[in-house]
């Protein structure tokens, strides 16, 4: 192989040698090129400047932040609260985001309302949701199955009897160990205790009565979860009743989960049980009547229900336990 230099023509090692070899680097050659320029000896005596500039003055910073907000539009709110709501890795409430941005909060609560519409399930790949209090964005619902398949993860499923556990503690809370086990009629300890290590359940103290036994109640991650804006937010026991035959097959055979919380039941059925579903309906749904009936006439019949669920005293504190009822 010939080359042209200087107006003549050379030969190159490659192509006058088919066998030639490239040979090794000294270490000279190699340190000239790892190491990098040396220090200059002229600098070794003089002390290096600060080049990073200082924290800001957090208060002088916020006032600046809340007047410069005053001047925002409603568009250019929300695409703040969008950057916001995007990098945080949870549900952020209207505090949260206010100390953020200095912008009113009035303002806030309307541009998320703004926000939540357009970016709503079935509509957005990306939607906002309230939950826990707060706000977070998250993935279409509908678009779960291809999300999962995309990041190779399986769906996060509880089994039917953490579901009926979970259930009694939500909608009974604050409710002891006993409670739950006479309604549902099994031992529920390990159930109690795997819901404990997931944090969808919390201890809220001890009832001040013989035995002090523990009371339970949901936590902040049980809303985030279910994406339940507050418990209130629980549908009732009677709307799980009236699903339809259509519904309770769909559900049996999870296919593409359904909006709201009976869609997040749906997709998080145990699927090991599925040939035991058809035999295990009947007992599940025993137990659900069980706790509806217990909740119906839990005022009118304080006698009969005073066996199963004992007085309903607010919860004495307890060192290491957290006094506060209700969810994180």
């Amino acid at each position: 192989m010939s080359t042209a230099k200087n107006g003549e023509e050379t030969q190159s090692l490659e192509g006058s040698d088919p066998k030639f070899q490239p040979g090794p680097f000294t270490e000279e050659e190699i340190a000239s090129v790892t190491e990098g320029p040396r220090t200059d000896p002229e600098l070794d005596e003089v002390e290096a400047a600060t080049i990073e500039e200082g924290e800001p003055d957090l208060e002088t910073s916020f006032e600046k932040l809340v007047a410069r907000s005053r001047r925002l539009t409603p568009e250019r709110i929300r695409t703040v609260l969008q950057s916001i709501l995007f990098v945080a890795d949870r549900a952020l409430n209207l505090d949260e985001l206010y100390q953020a941005t200095g912008i009113d909060r009035d303002r806030i609560a309307e541009a998320l309302d703004k926000l939540a519409g357009e970016m709503r399930d079935g509509v957005s790949g990306i939607v906002l949701h309230e939950v826990a209090g707060g706000w977070q964005l998250r993935t279409d619902p509908g678009s779960a199955e291809y999300v999962r398949r995309f990041l190779r993860v399986k769906p996060q499923r509880l089994t039917r009897a953490a579901l009926e556990t979970l259930a009694i503690i939500a909608y009974r809370q604050p409710v002891t160990r006993p409670e739950v086990e006479e309604i549902r009629g099994v031992d529920c300890g390990a159930v109690i205790k795997a819901l404990l290590d997931r944090k969808l359940i919390k201890i809220l103290g001890k009832r001040d009565e013989v035995g002090r036994p523990i009371l339970y109640g949901t936590t902040k991650e049980f809303l985030e979860f279910f994406a339940l804006k507050d418990l209130a937010s629980l549908p009732t026991l009677r709307e799980f009743h009236e699903l339809t035959e259509e519904h309770q097959e769909i559900v049996e055979r999870e296919t593409a989960p359904k909006k709201g919380v009976e869609g997040t039941m749906a997709e998080l059925a145990d699927p090991a049980l599925g040939k035991k579903l058809e035999e295990g309906a009947k007992e599940s749904e025993a137990a659900l009547e069980e706790l509806e009936k217990a909740m119906d006439t839990a005022d009118t019949r304080a006698k009969e229900t005073a066996q199963i669920l004992g007085p309903r005293n607010a919860p004495a504190a307890d060192d290491g336990d957290e006094s506060t009822p209700g969810p994180g």
